[in-house]
């Protein structure tokens, strides 16, 4: 495929069934999202975002991004916001991969640390005050803004509907952050599939079930508060997943099926297996993979 623009490599990644022994013979696909330019899932939304503030007249020529971010969001914003040669500013708590700040840098945005104590709410925080100190910036804020979900719908949905043309979906597990990803791709998916089961994931010390709190090593997924896109979908199910079950599953997607896959990828496939062990035989549950084990490895992920 030639193409004349980076940007044209964004979506219709692979969509693969993974061949694994799965309870009651059902089948796994999982949208394999490292395959977009940026490595991860959040190509969609930072394309998205930048567009959607351009629509809304909020970014102009020479407009400051300042976007509040754990990484993959901001390594996609910095992509987008390269085409209108736009500064970027990204808020990162410190305690997110060395990885995927470096390659924020890399691609031109500065990147400025907030404690990691104070999570995501403290990088929100922060954002905000830059953007009342900068002329001219715009804080698109991903966890409150409606292209976030819309971003999935119009395009990670309809490619698994494509690329499993005629067969149902039982199922539709996947992780949640800011819960665009979740949000966005389950209602295009249950526009088709009324019957499907939208699943979402968490880590332990996310509040989505109710627990307490606390800091985890699956990065990518749980949160401090509940997204606000959870009101336009019927959410069936959370599934908690230990940090010892996603890594342990990390290491076997890259032992077995050859698959480098971060560890939010690992609670993904976690929680489709115990989904599986509760859906009726010979039912096909979808599943994202949202981005690679490469900018984990300062994080040890395969130790």
């Amino acid at each position: 495929m030639l193409v004349n623009s980076i940007y044209q490599t964004i979506g219709q990644t692979p969509l693969l069934r993974l061949k694994m022994a799965v309870p009651n013979g059902s089948r796994i696909y999982a949208k394999l999202e490292m395959f977009n330019p940026g490595g991860s899932v959040k190509d969609r939304l930072g394309m998205a975002l930048i567009a959607h503030g351009r629509e809304i007249g909020k970014i102009s020529e020479g407009t400051t991004i300042i976007e509040p971010t754990a990484g993959n969001t901001g390594i996609g914003v910095a992509l987008a916001a390269q085409q209108y040669q736009l500064p970027v500013k990204l808020v990162v708590p410190a305690k997110f991969s060395f990885e995927k700040q470096t390659l924020m840098r890399a691609l031109g945005a500065e990147v400025i640390n907030t404690p990691a104590e104070a999570g995501i709410k403290g990088a929100i925080a922060k954002a905000q005050a830059l953007a009342k100190e900068i002329p001219n910036a715009y804080v698109p804020l991903q966890f409150q803004n409606p292209a976030n979900p819309d971003a999935y719908y119009q395009t990670l949905g309809p490619e698994i509907l494509a690329d499993l043309a005629q067969r149902p979906i039982n199922a539709f597990v996947a992780g949640a952050g800011s819960g665009g990803t979740f949000v966005g791709t389950a209602r295009a998916l249950q526009e088709r599939y009324p019957a499907m089961q939208a699943i979402t994931v968490e880590p332990e010390g996310s509040i989505l079930n109710g627990g307490p709190e606390h800091a985890h090593r699956t990065e990518g997924i749980g949160v401090e508060f509940i997204p606000p896109f959870f009101k336009q979908i019927q959410v069936d199910q959370v599934q908690t997943i230990s940090d010892v079950a996603a890594f342990k599953y990390v290491k076997w997607l890259a032992k077995n099926l050859g698959l480098f896959v971060g560890s939010s990828s690992g609670a993904a496939l976690a929680a489709s297996l115990k989904v599986a062990a509760e859906l009726p035989a010979q039912s096909t549950i979808v599943t994202v993979f949202p981005d690679s084990s490469e900018r984990y490895l300062s994080k040890k992920i395969y130790d």
